[in-house]
């Protein structure tokens, strides 16, 4: 744990890359082969469940710490991360023996949380005790969730490459898939070479950045393929020894949650890979995505929310076709093979993501304009000879999406931020207009939002939430409803789960309204016209 928390603190004191990669990958050296898989396992979002809840964790905290719980929850939203908090306030009062790798600390998570409340609260409290600040601190990281150090997976497997001398490309492929830390040793994960191992492994996604230049800046639209850009799930449907297989670009397998492609296993070639976009699809026409969310997260799924909302892949891409690699091959020469074989298939249940006509860039302006109407985010453009990447490349692939929807709200309630905005009032509620029972108007909340704004102007709206706070009702607070802010958003649908009737997806502030009063900020019926 000692090795660990110093990787952890130093890449936690850098933003450069290079720095970062070669902490990594000096670490991934020296520590032993099961810290590694660890490392790797917590890096790449697979950590074990949390053994305790967070309530008991601050109780346990507190009590130990010799202080009442109030004030261990005044400090804990002062500071704004519980790990921290816990760092912080409980000192190190006896040393350890013997200590313990990263491997026991995880081993030990999993088997606390089966076991009760008195050996969990004994066990954390001894190993508080004995640990010093900042091995307590990446402690209860541990035990509370991930860790915002900037690492991701693209990132870290190119420190493996540089500590085992393996391609970065196959170490990326290798590291995708349904493995467990527990029961994979490093040498199995990384250094052995298996071909039953890529049976339903997919290919790591090819992601585009967004365009924020003019599309005539990429030069002839001949050289140029445009599609909708769908707002679904990216996925990967695999078909190898008469086995079909489903990947998100979560690298989880969502075979047996999407039970409608069985239908179409003996229509696909052995050997096939297809990339494309899982997408509700109600009465033939595409659904929300707040329609799919009803889907995501079901492990198991009912006939009639199979008929309900049922679910297509519409592709993309075609990454392997009869065991063969086609990432290499030009775009176009992939789309043609793709566009046969959907063909071919012929099922529903399969579409193909059609190629937008254009010979002028003002003309796809045009057409991307109106890509609401067919429930597209925006436009996808793509190199015709472009061969398929691994991660987020610049020069092939842009996402070219649409100006997002606003709408001008009020300040009704804030939270602390966290991290460096642990001390200001960052995370806040808004209202729209809308008249009650009694034909009065009042403010209705609609959407969280904690972005957009400047470190100048978060301090701002930090001072006036501060010296204009209505109620307190923990760490939130009321405030005057004075400030108006326009607020940006993805896409809205109706939602019963939501008390003004409509969810928004991705909210966050464009900018400040200073010019506005609040009985010029948008109404409820304002905002539920944009669903149309």
């Amino acid at each position: 744990m000692k090795r660990f928390a110093a990787l952890i603190k130093r890449l936690d004191t850098t933003n450069k890359t290079n720095v970062k990669v070669n902490a990594l990958a000096e670490y991934f050296k020296e520590v032993s082969d099961q810290d590694k898989v660890w490392t790797i396992a917590l890096l790449s979002h697979r950590r074990p469940s949390r053994p305790i809840n967070t309530t008991l964790l601050r109780e346990y905290a507190a009590e130990l710490a010799r202080i009442e719980l109030w004030l261990f929850e005044d400090s804990y939203h002062i500071v704004g991360d519980l790990a921290e908090t816990i760092a912080l306030v409980i000192p190190q009062t006896e040393k350890k023996e013997d200590e313990k790798s990263l491997t026991q600390y995880l081993e030990d998570m999993i088997w606390l949380k089966k076991q009760d409340e008195k050996v969990k609260k004994s066990y954390l409290q001894n190993e508080w005790k004995h640990l010093p600040y900042y091995e307590r601190f990446v402690f209860t990281k541990l035990l509370t969730g991930g860790f915002r150090i900037g690492v991701s997976q693209k990132l870290m497997t190119r420190a493996l490459a540089k500590a085992t001398e393996i391609d970065e490309d196959i170490l990326a492929y290798k590291l995708m898939g349904n493995w467990k830390p527990q029961t994979i040793s490093f040498k199995e994960l990384v250094l052995d070479e298996k071909a039953s191992d890529y049976l339903s492994k997919p290919y790591p996604f090819y992601l585009a950045y967004a365009l924020e230049e003019e599309p005539s800046d990429l030069g002839s639209p001949e050289e140029w393929y445009a599609e909708h850009k769908w707002d679904g799930i990216r996925a990967q449907l695999i078909k190898r020894n008469d086995e079909i297989f489903l990947w998100t670009r979560g690298e989880e397998l969502v075979t047996d949650r999407y039970p409608e492609f069985q239908k179409i296993k003996d229509l696909i070639p052995n050997g096939t890979v297809f990339d494309g976009e899982l997408l509700p699809m109600i009465n033939d026409s595409i659904g929300s995505f707040y329609d799919l969310q009803k889907r995501i997260g079901r492990r198991t799924v009912s006939k009639s929310l199979l008929e309900k909302i049922p679910v297509i892949l519409r592709t993309y891409d075609l990454l392997e076709f009869e065991e063969k690699d086609l990432r290499e091959t030009a775009f176009a020469e992939r789309r043609k093979k793709l566009s046969n074989i959907v063909n071919e298939i012929a099922h529903p249940t399969l579409g193909i993501s059609e190629i937008i006509t254009f010979k002028k860039w003002d003309d796809l302006k045009e057409i991307r304009e109106e890509a609401r109407e067919v429930k597209s985010e925006g436009l996808m453009l793509k190199r015709r000879d472009a061969s398929y990447k691994i991660g987020r490349k610049k020069g092939d692939w842009w996402k070219w999406k649409l100006d997002p929807m606003s709408i001008d709200a009020v300040l009704t309630y804030a939270m602390r931020g966290h991290g460096r905005r642990s001390n200001l009032f960052t995370d806040y509620t808004f209202a729209l207009w809308s008249e009650n029972e009694h034909g009065e108007r009042e403010l209705v909340t609609f959407a969280k939002a904690y972005s957009g704004l400047t470190d100048k102007e978060f301090k701002a709206v930090d001072k006036f939430i501060k010296a204009n706070t209505v109620e307190r009702f923990g760490p939130v607070r009321s405030v005057v409803p004075e400030l108006v802010f326009e607020i940006g958003f993805e896409a809205i649908a109706k939602s019963t789960r939501h008390k003004s009737g409509v969810a928004t997806r991705f909210p966050r502030i464009i900018r400040w309204r200073k010019d506005k009063k609040i009985e010029e900020a948008n109404s409820l019926e304002d905002l539920k016209e944009l669903i149309q």
